[in-house]
């Protein structure tokens, strides 16, 4: 096993010397016979295909379905990075939070000028039927995905939020399972916390969010889409693990005031939906009114207290990178504190002297669209052809409002398995929170995904990137 140089390497030091992280694993490793672990390699692939872990990807042509590309080599955080990280992650999700009832009442922060009225006059995300309007127990952001990236022994920084529906937690499971499968003596060597208790931890911070009128133990329903969502594994595989049901919008119907949900012993009173639809297909009657995803009248009974929503409508204001440039300044100003996890630094294309830098340099920078996911609409000036570059030149120049820019962070790496043995890849990391009225809670991992092909620096499964167990080691 050797390490490079470029960039931070997670598992090795200067001279190919192994980070106490990896200390134990490597010293495993270097005990293993190359054929047994190719032959885990191959069985973890079958075991996903089998399980059906896959996801679509969108184009011009029909959704294609691929296999989530699963890599065995763990990435290792120590105790003490992950407490760092945590309180970070905490203040950060606390003023998203506060940001969200600051935005559908009294707006204090554009009061204050600390951010621009236009990015809500002109963000789609942003709902009007939510103006006034508290969720129960006053949590909007229920789970929460906050995308992470290193560059340095000390240095993290956050790379995006995601607060309307945060995806990949089925992944992080799946990931565990199967490396506790084929490696159980490994987890005997090395203390691992746990993250299996995610589903149990998942149902009860949602049922300690129901509405007032809920009688006795609150029931739970995951709403999805259908079987043809990208991300119905992940659907039907937390509602299985919950124990909640899962359910379609024919499924339901508002009932006595009330959501209520089709049973064998008719419909009966729902009080937490754990929705994965989005905010535009919810309710016919408040939104897209040829939306056959919802329930008709649900927006109507959310507002007069009778049922939770997770998350609630309206959080997506959130995912916009151009809110995101201006998280330093919402964290401060809900917190009084300064942000204890960076952003990276953002230019914003609204703005003419940042849109005249980045104009001048897109050559080494990434832009994205502020509406942007899942690494698509988005240029890698580096790795990007002229035409490419000369495209994205005209898009900003009709459209700056649309795009902000960052600049190519050098990513650290964590080594995949290869053929030809270990190789270093870019990584970043999406731990996942969970929020209620008593507390913030924080699984000890969260889903690391892999940019597989070497020198690439966008890891999502969409553009090719895989995942990895993420280990966070106890004291």
């Amino acid at each position: 096993m050797s390490g490079r140089a470029d960039f931070f390497d997670e598992m090795h030091g200067s001279g190919g010397s192994v980070r106490p992280a990896y200390a134990d694993y490597c010293k495993w490793f270097d005990d293993q016979k190359d054929e047994v672990l190719s032959r885990k390699h191959a069985e973890a692939e079958t075991n996903f295909r089998k399980t059906g872990i896959t996801f679509n990807v969108y184009g011009e042509d029909e959704a294609e379905e691929r296999l989530i590309p699963f890599d065995m080599v763990p990435r290792i955080i120590t105790a003490g990075e992950w407490r760092r990280l945590t309180r970070g992650i905490e203040q950060r999700v606390s003023a998203l939070n506060a940001f969200m009832h600051d935005l559908y009442h009294r707006q204090e922060i554009v009061r204050a000028g600390r951010l621009p009225e236009r990015l809500l006059r002109d963000n789609d995300a942003w709902l009007a039927n939510m103006v006034g309007f508290t969720p129960p127990g006053g949590v909007y952001t229920h789970i929460v995905g906050i995308d992470l990236v290193r560059t340095g022994p000390d240095d993290f920084y956050v790379l995006e939020d995601n607060a309307r529906t945060p995806s990949g937690v089925s992944y992080m499971l799946e990931n565990r399972e199967s490396m506790m499968a084929m490696f159980p003596e490994l987890f005997m060597r090395v203390p691992v916390e746990s993250v299996s208790d995610y589903p149990r931890r998942l149902a009860a911070s949602l049922a300690a969010c129901a509405p007032n009128c809920a009688e006795g133990r609150p029931r739970v329903a995951v709403l999805t889409p259908g079987i043809y969502n990208s991300a119905y594994f992940e659907h039907a595989f937390l509602a299985d693990q919950m124990g909640a049901e899962l359910v379609e919008g024919s499924d339901l119907r508002v009932v006595d005031g009330r959501v209520a949900m089709r049973t064998t012993r008719g419909y009966e009173p729902v009080d937490v939906i754990y929705r994965r639809v989005d905010d535009e297909f919810l309710d016919p009657l408040t939104f897209n009114p040829d939306s056959v995803l919802g329930v008709p009248g649900i927006m109507d009974v959310y507002r007069a207290g009778g049922i939770t929503i997770a998350n609630a409508p309206g959080t997506g204001v959130c995912d916009d990178k151009a809110i995101y440039s201006f998280m330093p300044e919402i964290v401060e100003f809900y917190t009084g504190e300064k942000p204890l996890l960076p952003n990276v630094e953002t230019w914003r294309c609204a703005d003419d002297d940042s849109r005249k830098y980045v104009l001048d340099n897109l050559e080494e920078l990434v832009v994205k669209e502020v509406h942007g996911s899942g690494g698509y609409g988005m240029l890698v000036g580096p790795a990007s052809t002229k035409a490419k570059i000369e495209e994205f030149r005209t898009k900003i120049k009709e459209r700056p409002e649309n795009y902000i820019a960052q600049p190519t962070l050098s990513l650290s790496t964590c080594p995949i398995f290869t053929d030809s043995g270990l190789a270093p890849r870019h990584v970043d990391l999406r731990p996942f929170v969970l929020v209620s009225p008593e507390k913030i809670d924080i699984t000890p991992g969260g889903l690391t995904r892999v940019a597989l092909e070497e020198g690439s620096l966008v890891v999502n499964s969409s553009q090719g990137g895989g995942t990895k167990d993420t280990w966070v080691l106890k004291d």
